[in-house]
């Protein structure tokens, strides 16, 4: 197979790293400098706090014991009256690389379902605090940023992002589908965008995410320090100074004509087509048309990832952009839990075996092909989850009395 370029060898990059972290720590939730503690470090200040993610080895990799900790970290701070706004950040060079794609892999095979279910639970819920966080909230997102690091970053009122900021939606390359609040921010991106996003796990950079909304500030990685010494100073809990404080070290951003949103006419011609079929077909007819390497790039990615997941994918967004987040992360959980559950397929297994843990890059995929991806299929994953298995429950009634 030829040397994917790119996105692609810095995923494998990413992903090897991140399997070395593993490999090398058989044991690795008995170890000492797992605890939880380390995982999600605190830096107090006078009138804010900073939840520093810190497994740099795993790219900050989520796990149960992380979420848990920020969500704990989160309610106690939201409650303390001294306390004006929150600041969330990662430490080394990525902000956050998602889910422990590799942990929650070993954990189905060992049949543990308890513990991702667990896992999920914990995430959606900590993402839940966050969309509905009643203090303002500045996240840094400077390095890869992928899948659950954008779910647990991305609703908070405040999003930085730098010329180091890689983000991406990589999950249907793996199996699985975009999820912790995926389905609600990419479908209230402009145009079709969320769809292509989510279909090919393409990247933005921090420009990028700027000019579609994704991110409120751009600021460049080597002032980064002095805009975290100039925020922990405030003493406030003040939105618009906090805005204000942002903006003093911000970059004029000027998007690339290269960039793929410069390309939204044709995003939106192919991606606001009904399914996945036709969106191919209208691609192929794209490519035919303009020569734009895009399309190809795109007809590529859509290929390489599970026909299963591309259908679920696609629906899932197409339903959030009519739904609150709450919903969209009541229906993920479903989603999720059948997904890892293997009840139609098991392609989540299968491409993290294929891309993170054995890397062949060559998944099998079950169904192998779009067209035997059955109707029924797709609505499993969406069905309600068997008795014994308690759906998602938000506390909606409490943090969002006005809707």
């Amino acid at each position: 197979m030829q040397r994917a370029k790119g996105f692609e060898a810095a995923l494998k990059r990413c992903v090897n790293q991140h399997h070395r972290a593993f490999s090398a720590q058989p044991n690795y939730a008995h170890h000492h400098h797992d605890d939880p503690q380390d995982l999600v470090m605190v830096e107090g200040r006078t009138k804010s706090r900073a939840a520093i993610l810190n497994r740099p080895s795993a790219l900050n990799a989520l796990n149960t014991a992380m979420v848990s900790r920020l969500k704990r970290l989160y309610e106690s701070w939201e409650d303390n009256p001294d306390i004006g706004f929150v600041l969330m950040k990662g430490n080394g060079r990525a902000f956050c690389s998602g889910a422990d794609a590799v942990t929650l892999f070993q954990l189905v095979n060992q049949g543990k379902v308890e513990e991702c279910r667990k896992f999920f639970e914990t995430l959606y819920k900590f993402v839940y605090i966050q969309g509905t966080y009643l203090k303002p909230h500045v996240a840094i997102l400077d390095g890869i940023t992928m899948g659950g690091g954008a779910g647990i970053s991305l609703p908070g009122m405040f999003r930085v992002v730098t010329d180091k900021t890689v983000f991406c939606n990589p999950e249907a390359q793996i199996g699985f589908h975009p999820d912790a609040g995926a389905s609600y921010y990419l479908s209230r991106l402009p145009g079709y965008l969320g769809e292509y996003l989510a279909l090919t796990g393409d990247k933005l950079n921090g420009v990028e995410m700027i000019a579609c909304g994704l991110a409120t500030h751009y600021v460049l990685n080597a002032r980064l320090a002095m805009v975290e010494e100039r925020v922990g100073k405030l003493v406030t809990d003040e939105p618009s100074v906090i805005k204000a404080s942002l903006a003093e070290y911000g970059d004029l951003v000027n998007l690339d004509q290269k960039s793929i949103l410069a390309k939204l006419e044709g995003i939106d011609r192919c991606f606001s087509h009904d399914t996945v079929e036709e969106i191919i077909d209208a691609l192929e007819k794209e490519a035919a048309d303009s020569y734009d390497e895009w399309c190809t790039t795109a007809l590529k990615k859509l290929k390489e990832a599970s026909p299963l997941s591309l259908k679920v994918s696609l629906r899932s967004i197409r339903e959030g952009r009519f739904e609150s987040l709450h919903q969209c992360l009541a229906r993920e959980y479903r989603i999720s839990l059948n997904g890892i559950s293997k009840r139609v397929s098991s392609d989540f297994c299968e491409g993290v075996w294929a891309r993170l843990v054995e890397k062949d890059f060559a998944p099998k995929w079950d169904p192998p092909s779009l067209k035997e991806v059955s109707k029924d299929m797709v609505d499993c994953y969406f069905s309600p989850l068997p008795e014994v298995e308690p759906e998602l429950e938000l506390p909606t009634a409490s943090r969002e009395p006005f809707m």
